[in-house]
């Protein structure tokens, strides 16, 4: 798989050269590299939020370089689960409230079914307490946890995680990981973490590293 911007300019720039990854099922995977190497990109395409310029990519065993832009997009909520380093939560809304939107944005109105899961979620992140909590009352830490449960709303086999202990305290971080590593061993939700911490990233089953948009011959073998 290869990605250029630009392409025809005197600007084009190749920014993914040649890649050949494969994450299976249930695995907990780290990618790394310095910034402008790639990761970003790479993701975004994992993420069906862009396309490869040459190349395929199947997700849960569907090839997607056909599929148009309705195809992605419900693929992508039937597939993916998204945390990033800014959360990206409503303030004004609860907990509750902010886990239901990948459900509201699917079904269209709320019901009780999607309240409970939402709340069932918030349990299993550890904030059952703070169900009905606007998340601008909540630590970093409490609204990252908002932000996995909602990510795992619709129950996506895949989660991509961008930088997502990257604004957390040290305590923080280590929660955080560990509950990214608990959903992954009880749920087997597969995850794709990006970061440069690299203490966490030793504790993931691999280390997928990028150097220039290239993946290093080391990458896909666990640690």
């Amino acid at each position: 798989m290869n990605k250029f911007y630009a392409v025809g300019t005197q600007a084009e720039t190749q920014v993914l050269h040649d890649i050949d990854l494969s994450i299976q099922k249930g695995e907990f995977a780290a990618l790394i590299g310095p910034s402008g190497s790639g990761k970003s990109t790479l993701l975004n395409i994992i993420g069906l939020l862009d396309r490869p310029t040459s190349g395929k990519l199947y997700l849960i065993n569907k090839e997607t370089s056909h599929m148009d832009d309705a195809e992605l997009t419900r693929l992508r909520g039937e597939a993916i689960g998204f945390v990033f380093q800014a959360h990206y939560l409503l303030s004004a809304f609860s907990a509750t409230e902010n886990v239901m939107m990948p459900m509201l944005m699917q079904k269209g109105r709320p019901n009780t079914a999607m309240r409970e899961r939402a709340q069932a979620l918030l349990a299993q992140v550890g904030l059952a307490q703070w169900q009905d909590s606007m998340v601008g009352n909540m630590s970093g830490g409490q609204q990252q946890r908002v932000a996995i449960a909602r990510a795992l709303a619709l129950n996506p086999p895949l989660i991509l995680a961008d930088e997502p202990t990257g604004n957390l305290d040290t305590k923080s971080t280590d929660a955080i990981f560990e509950l990214m590593r608990k959903v992954n061993t009880e749920n087997g939700t597969t995850f794709l973490m990006v970061t440069h911490n690299m203490e966490l990233a030793r504790r993931c089953d691999r280390i997928i590293e990028l150097v220039d948009g290239r993946l290093v011959p080391s990458a896909g073998v666990p640690v």
